[in-house]
C-alpha cells in the first residue's frame, strides 16, 4: 500500500467513527471531524481506568492533552501521580509540561486543563522526565488488537519515538486509550511502522486487552518531511547531532 492510499484508507476509517458519533450525539463537540473527540462517557471510563491494578501501580504518566483525557489527566493527579503533558505540536525545545501533584496552586482538575497547565506548568526536556508507567493516548478510532489512528497529525507518535529513544519507555509502560465504545471499530485500520499500538482499551463499559499491540523502537525518519522535523525542535536537535 502507497503511502497516499494509506492515509486515504486511514481517512476513511476516521470519516466513519466521526460520522457515528456525531449520528449517535455521542459527543459534546459541535462539530467533531478532525478532532480527537470529547466523548460522552469520558469521567466513567477514568473512573473505569483508576480502578485497574496497572493505574494503582503507576506513580508517572504521560497524557495527551486532550478534553476526553481531562478527567485521566485530574484523576492521576488527584491521587498524587506526576503527569506529562506535551506542548502543543511539541513547538519547544522542552516539549513536556511537568505537573507535580506537590507543587499544583490550583486544584488538580484545573490543573489537568490544557490551558491552566500552560500557564503554570514547568516546561522540561525529553531527557528530564522520569521513566513512565503509563502512556495514554486520546484515539479517533482504535480495534481489539491495538491499532488506532489518531486525528492524523502524528504527534503522539513522535513523542513516544523520542520517549523511547530517551529510555522513558520500556517493556513495562503501559500504553492506554479512553474512547466511546463507538470509536472501538470492526474495520481493519491499517497502520505503518511508527504507528503505536496500545495494550489496553478503556471505555465507560469495558476494559479490552489488546494481544501484542506494535511499539516502534525510535524515531521512523523516514516518514518525516523536512518541514516537520524543522518545526519540532526536539526533533532537529537530533536530527543535526
Amino acid at each position: 500500500m502507497t503511502a497516499n492510499s494509506l492515509d486515504r484508507a486511514k481517512q476513511a476509517v476516521r470519516t466513519q467513527v466521526w460520522d457515528v458519533l456525531t449520528t449517535a450525539e455521542a459527543v459534546y463537540d459541535t462539530f467533531v471531524h478532525g478532532r480527537i473527540p470529547h466523548f460522552k462517557g469520558a469521567e466513567q471510563a477514568a473512573a473505569r481506568l483508576a480502578a485497574l491494578p496497572v493505574w494503582q501501580r503507576a506513580s508517572v504518566v504521560k497524557a495527551v492533552p486532550d478534553k476526553a483525557q481531562l478527567p485521566v489527566r485530574a484523576k492521576a493527579l488527584e491521587q498524587g501521580k506526576t503527569v506529562y503533558m506535551a506542548v502543543p505540536k511539541l513547538a519547544t525545545l522542552k516539549p513536556f509540561y511537568l505537573l507535580d501533584p506537590a507543587a499544583l496552586t490550583v486544584s488538580p482538575v484545573e490543573a489537568a486543563t490544557s490551558r491552566i497547565a500552560a500557564a503554570i506548568a514547568p516546561t522540561v526536556e525529553v531527557e528530564a522526565l522520569r521513566p513512565l508507567d503509563l502512556i495514554v493516548l486520546g484515539s479517533v478510532a482504535v480495534n481489539r488488537n491495538g491499532a488506532r489512528i489518531g486525528k492524523g497529525a502524528g504527534y503522539s507518535d513522535i513523542e513516544f519515538a523520542l520517549l523511547t529513544e530517551a529510555g522513558l519507555v520500556t517493556p513495562e509502560t503501559v500504553v492506554i486509550t479512553t474512547v466511546h465504545p463507538l470509536q472501538v471499530t470492526d474495520t481493519p485500520i491499517p497502520t505503518t511502522e511508527h504507528d503505536v499500538g496500545v495494550d489496553l482499551i478503556v471505555t465507560p463499559d469495558e476494559t479490552i486487552t489488546c494481544p501484542n499491540p506494535h511499539r516502534p523502537t525510535g524515531v521512523d525518519w523516514s516518514a518525516l518531511t523536512t518541514e516537520k522535523i524543522a518545526a519540532i525542535p526536539a526533533l532537529m536537535a537530533r536530527h543535526i547531532s
